[in-house]
């Protein structure tokens, strides 16, 4: 490690695990909650058990790309950190934010949550994955904003690089559009238009230049490959994500009232939203084929290039099945838009932290080059387990969806059974969804043990060429 101030990631990394953890966690609960109704009912009814999973989901994901940055940031200017000690605050500020809303959904009547945090003076409850209490949304901007500050400042006082480029354009537009989080109109049509600019524009925008850039970080250190011509790779790459990604919102106002030209611009330029994640498939690969170098850290190579593949599969290929307008007519709101986003968060958003996770850790725990080989093997396992469980998870929900559509959606069927008793007929595939989702957390359990395992360190790298000074 180059920078004594990168430590400052380790603490982002562990909760963001933790959180990771609890997710999980929380989504066995609603698995089983789908076929057992009243499993923990009333203690933890399904509404909350969702609220919990998809906000855990968020701000892991938030803890993880904060503890990215903190760690690429000060290598890639070459300098230390602006202010650890205020990198070290906002994560108490955030971890304890986080924490006291996760708790206030388990344990206080989501009105009264309401009541408590003063919602009537300024209402941004009651709307999916912006379920937060305003306070919580308000320190949340708090956190973003002293963040944003803290690696700023860091890039502008030393190297400027791409990948710094890249990285902090997405987390100010991360910042920006979260402000549409406290836009709540009384009208639900303007309400649904401006909601998807911050859970599409996240997700299918903003988030991809942190993933591209976080990537394009890592193959430098494992590959050795020139940084100008991961750089090239990169321009493109983030080009068309935000080309595609911004007017491919579009496909989130098929249904809510906007003009119909949208239905055309949304399947259109939705329908070009693999491409950006083909190409990252493409670029990982290309340039693992042009290392220069075979770096001891075959875990993180793993990771990285899984990333691309998991990715593409689920944001590029499972988006395109339902993202027609003439599709989505029927599949909108099923079971296919739930296969689509397990496979798609998991592919592009949960492996590329754990990839950064896979190569800064081991560094800053004075192993340079690696966990020990039995550790990387253990952690590798964990990867299959993971990835192998979420596509299972992902065909499974898929065939629900198919189902459901043909027994709900489609009047011709001769069946179009109400939705009750539509899921009674979908349970065979949610019980081995469930089932799925228990071996991804052993996956999980497994990837842990790696942390812990110790033995002999791995060696160091074998250079193919002549090493570049980034490398």
């Amino acid at each position: 490690m180059k920078y004594e101030s990168q430590r400052v990631a380790m603490p982002y990394f562990i909760f963001a695990l933790i959180l990771f953890a609890g997710q999980i966690v929380f989504g066995l609960v609603l698995g089983l909650q789908y076929v057992v109704g009243d499993f923990l009912f009333p203690e933890i009814p399904f509404n909350v058990a969702r609220m919990v999973h998809t906000n855990l989901l968020i701000v892991w994901l938030l803890f993880g790309f904060m503890g990215a940055t903190y760690y690429m940031v000060p290598e890639e200017a070459q300098t230390e950190l602006h202010s650890p000690l205020l990198a070290w605050i906002l994560f108490w500020v955030f971890a304890a934010a986080g924490t006291l809303t996760v708790l206030g959904y388990l344990f206080v009547d989501y009105a009264r949550l309401a009541e408590l945090t003063f919602n009537e003076y300024f209402p941004t409850m009651g709307r999916e994955f912006l379920e937060q209490p305003t306070i919580t949304k308000i320190g949340l901007l708090v956190v973003i904003l002293g963040f944003l500050y803290n690696v700023i400042m860091t890039a502008l006082k030393g190297r400027k690089t791409v990948v710094n480029i890249i990285l902090i354009t997405g987390l100010i537009g991360l910042a920006v559009l979260w402000l549409f989080a406290f836009y709540n109109p009384s009208n639900l049509a303007t309400d649904k238009y401006f909601w998807w600019f911050v859970i599409h524009l996240w997700v299918e925008g903003v988030w991809e230049l942190i993933m591209g850039a976080i990537l394009a970080y890592v193959l430098i250190k494992l590959t050795g490959v020139d940084r100008e011509v991961i750089e090239k790779w990169l321009y493109v790459i983030v080009a068309m994500a935000l080309i595609t990604g911004i007017i491919g919102t579009g496909h989130h106002f098929f249904w809510i009232g906007p003009p119909e030209y949208w239905l055309w611009l949304g399947s259109v330029f939705s329908a070009l939203e693999p491409l950006p994640f083909f190409m990252m498939v493409v670029f990982a690969f290309n340039m693992i084929n042009r290392r220069r170098r075979n770096h001891p850290n075959k875990a993180a190579m793993l990771w990285a290039m899984g990333t691309t593949v998991m990715a593409f599969l689920g944001a590029g290929v499972w988006g395109f099945l339902h993202t027609l307008a003439p599709v989505n007519f029927y599949t909108h709101g099923s079971q296919i838009t739930a296969a689509h986003g397990h496979m798609a968060f998991y592919g592009a958003y949960v492996m590329i932290v754990l990839t950064i996770i896979s190569y800064s850790v081991p560094i800053m725990r004075g192993r340079p080059y690696g966990n020990s080989n039995t550790a990387q093997v253990v952690e590798m396992w964990g990867f299959w387990l993971m990835t192998i469980s979420m596509v299972f998870i992902t065909l499974f929900l898929t065939a629900a969806g198919v189902l459901q559509v043909w027994l709900q959606r489609i009047p011709e069927s001769g069946s179009a059974l109400s939705f009750m008793a539509g899921q009674d007929q979908l349970a065979l595939f949610y019980w081995m969804r469930f089932v799925a989702g228990a071996f991804f957390m052993a996956g999980l359990v497994v990837y842990f043990g790696s942390f812990f395992i110790k033995g002999q360190a791995s060696p160091e790298e074998e250079v193919r060429g002549p090493a570049t000074a980034d490398a």
